[in-house]
């Protein structure tokens, strides 16, 4: 039968829209096949073309097989898998300045927590460093939220709106009366400033298949990581020069030129929307529906979907000890990452004497490692995973990513001690810079392997995704809570080698034990594909 016929064959008006997916499934003769992310059957890899073929990270790998079985969706030049590579890059730039706007935000004012709180009278160094990462407690529940929400109205005005908002949110910051205002304008930019990394992580999944999203979501994920590097180096000169008040407007300023790019001439790409769209603006709406029975029964329930993704990131966390691991030591990475942040400013102010101003210069070590892990990490990841697959076959499987992972998570440790005891020995300046450096490569080094394993491991990869996001956001807005409070008892050698020796615990015997038995724990998992 023609792959058109047997199209036809499945959209037959007796298909009721209301039909389970099961008794569809066992009617469908498409079986999903993760080695070659399509429906065997149907298309074959020499009929697919470029970036053709099914979603990297779509809400229900078991579900969308079925939903492309509708119609020929696979070479539907509408799908954002099949746009051109101009048009595919165009819209992750876009979507790129908006995820590296909102962390620039969530840290650009950390050289500036002094001078915070001498405005606003604060006393305690815990209300202090909550100025800074309240925003990070937001920022993690935020895509829970937001995620299922753009797959109700879509990905890209989510975006929008939610950038519109951080605009007012900001200039609320900047024009804040108490420092109780402040901390509550920045809970709720964190809040619509997660939207980005809520649907953007989907929307470079939307138009780019397994065999080439790592560079991608490298470039993604860059964002998260330099964005929280870039702002205090700006920061430090605004508050010093102008008044803190003006970070948060320069913040404004960057958001307002990333909806002047993004609102004309960013795409939606969540093919389920695109797709109820198209079926809702057909002339016979009924017709429509009888074409689309799976589509309209999957998404067609707002609170079906909001239960869902809320529901599954926990559910992973909680049952998948695997995602619950490698959740953790991302999360932990976070952690020190944000602690950093707060602890910069008393670090270089207080103990090497550097203005405000240049302070803000000390994180220029984690942004040179964040890029150098970005341009020879990513490199090295791929090659390993190549080499691995090819000599399997040409099959990839998610244990290939964990010698990237392995290889990366020597550096974090290394990097801690080494900022944190030249730190206490007070020798050079640029040696604890160095050691951020360390640790700045190795925390990008492992994020891209952990995110891949998460993608192609778990059936709901979306959810995975999300799980880590939140775990890490939590930590991220709890470690500078007591930071001050561990350096002082314990001294900066002592408190970093306490971090590190987490890092070693966490990140090096668990990555060893999965690429020995994590095949062996996917296939007695319900949650694995």
């Amino acid at each position: 039968m023609s792959d058109t016929a047997h199209a036809q064959s499945l959209t037959a008006p007796q298909m009721s829209v209301q039909r389970s997916s099961s008794s569809l499934a066992s009617e469908c003769t498409h079986v999903y096949d993760p080695a070659s992310e399509r429906p065997e059957g149907v298309h074959t890899n020499s009929q697919l073309h470029e970036g053709e073929g099914q979603s990297a990270i779509p809400e229900d790998k078991k579900e969308e097989p079925l939903e492309n079985a509708e119609d020929d969706w696979m070479h539907d030049p509408e799908n954002p898998r099949n746009w051109p590579a101009r048009k595919k890059w165009t819209m992750i730039a876009i979507v790129a300045l908006y995820t590296f706007v909102t962390p620039l935000a969530s840290s650009m004012m950390a050289p500036a927590l002094e001078l915070i709180a001498e405005h606003f009278g604060i006393n305690s160094p815990t209300i202090t460093s909550m100025t800074l990462s309240i925003f990070l407690l937001t920022f993690a529940v935020g895509p829970l939220i937001l995620g299922p929400m753009s797959e109700m109205y879509g990905r890209t005005w989510i975006m929008h709106i939610c950038n519109l908002l951080f605009i007012a949110f900001n200039l609320g910051c900047a024009f804040a009366p108490t420092a109780g205002a402040l901390i509550g304008f920045r809970l709720l930019s964190g809040f619509v400033g997660s939207a980005p990394i809520a649907c953007g992580g989907g929307t470079i999944s939307d138009m780019f298949s397994e065999r080439d999203r790592a560079s991608a979501m490298a470039v993604y994920s860059l964002g998260p990581l330099i964005g929280p590097v870039v702002g205090p180096i700006a920061g430090g000169f605004v508050a010093q020069s102008i008044g803190f008040k003006y970070v948060f407007i320069i913040i404004v300023g960057l958001s307002s030129v990333a909806a002047i790019i993004g609102i004309p001439f960013l795409r939606e790409t969540y093919h389920p929307v695109i797709r109820l769209r198209r079926a809702r603006l057909a002339a016979d709406p009924e017709k429509a529906a009888e074409a689309h029975p799976h589509l309209i029964q999957e998404h067609g329930s707002k609170i079906h979907r909001l239960w869902t993704d809320l529901s599954r990131p926990f559910i992973l966390l909680t049952r998948s000890f695997v995602c619950f691991l490698l959740s953790a030591y991302m999360a932990l990475m976070y952690g020190i990452y944000y602690l950093m942040f707060a602890t910069f400013p008393t670090l270089f102010i207080g103990v090497y004497g550097f203005s405000v101003g240049a302070s803000g210069l000390a994180y220029i070590g984690l942004g040179i490692g964040f890029a150098l892990s970005t341009i020879f990490g990513a490199s090295f990841a791929d090659k390993v995973y190549r080499s691995l697959s090819d000599r399997n076959g040409g099959v990839g499987k998610p244990e290939y990513r964990i010698p990237a992972l392995i290889f990366g998570s020597f550096f974090v440790p290394v990097g801690v001690f080494w900022y944190g005891w030249s730190a206490q020995a007070q020798i050079h300046w640029i040696m604890p810079i160095i050691g951020t450096g360390i640790f700045g490569f190795g925390m990008m080094a492992t994020f891209l392997p952990i995110q891949l394993y998460l993608v192609d491991t778990f059936t709901y990869a979306a959810s995975a995704l999300a799980a880590a996001s939140v775990f890490r956001s939590m930590l991220g807005f709890a470690f500078p809570l007591f930071g001050e409070q561990m350096f002082a008892a314990l001294g900066y050698g002592g408190g970093n080698s306490l971090l590190a020796g987490l890092a070693i615990v966490f990140g090096i015997p668990f990555p060893v034990w999965l690429w020995f038995y994590g095949e062996r724990v996917r296939e007695r998992s319900s949650l694995a594909r």
